[in-house]
């Protein structure tokens, strides 16, 4: 290779490492409902639209919607007392409640703008109090923003691998240090979802504690399959009960002051 195109090619690299880290400073904003500062690339619209896109084919991955319209509408009951007993009723997002058919995989997630689904293997596991426990933290999910603020870390990570590729041979470094990223603000993802998840219980009037039975099923469901916290996306149940119980603390003396 010869030296100016060498030196053309370290420019250019730099140049759109450069790039990707002013567009992050530039994305940063504060959630209004959490007062968290985040790096965000999108708006709630965008989110919205995401989340009412991929909701079908997500449903289909678990078997599409599970068959009995008195369970879905149980659940659609409980989803919606969470929401609009909660500041969530206060944000753009349209919260959308989905039992799927799925019997033998305990799961429970949320897309970005408001689609918040449950299996049956892990719903037919679970109470009323429970249940909106489990919903309530999905809830935390879509108001925290977490899917967008991954979305925008991926992207960044992305660009400055681009980067590091044309101007030198380490985009499999600096794509592990984006990884890394993503796993970790998962792990803060789930607890700041857990604490939400307690206060919208309060909110709506159920027992917080039983968001600790919900971690010790999920416990027991993953058995001898269970992974240590620094080797998932989820902290480790243990940990997630001792910041519960911290939350629950914390909730419950707000309201008697």
């Amino acid at each position: 290779m010869k030296r100016g195109s060498w030196k053309i090619r370290i420019f250019i690299g730099a140049a759109i490492i450069a790039f990707a880290f002013i567009q992050r400073c530039n994305n940063k904003e504060k959630n209004p409902y959490t007062g968290r500062v985040q790096n965000i690339s999108m708006d709630t619209e965008q989110e919205i639209a995401i989340g009412l896109q991929t909701a079908p084919e997500i449903a289909q991955q678990y078997g599409g919607l599970y068959p009995d319209e008195r369970m879905q509408a149980f659940v659609d009951q409980i989803g919606n007392k969470l929401v609009n007993n909660s500041l969530a009723r206060e944000t753009p997002y349209q919260y959308d409640f989905h039992l799927l058919a799925d019997d033998n995989t305990i799961n429970a997630f949320a897309l970005p703008g408001g689609p918040v689904f449950i299996t049956y293997a892990l719903f037919s596991k679970l109470n009323e109090a429970q249940l909106a426990g489990v919903l309530g933290h999905e809830i935390g999910h879509v108001i925290g923003r977490h899917s967008a603020e991954r979305i925008a870390d991926s992207n960044f990570w992305k660009t400055v691998t681009l980067g590091a590729s044309v101007g030198a041979d380490a985009g499999d470094i600096v794509g592990s240090i984006g990884r890394t990223t993503l796993l970790t603000n998962g792990r803060e993802d789930e607890l700041e979802s857990d604490e939400l998840g307690v206060l919208f219980m309060i909110n709506a009037g159920y027992d917080p504690h039983e968001m600790i039975k919900v971690m010790e099923i999920l416990k027991s469901a993953a058995g001898e399959n269970n992974i240590p916290e620094f080797q998932s996306t989820h902290p480790d149940p243990d940990n997630r009960i001792e910041k519960i119980k911290a939350a629950i603390k914390k909730h419950q003396e707000a309201l008697q002051r």
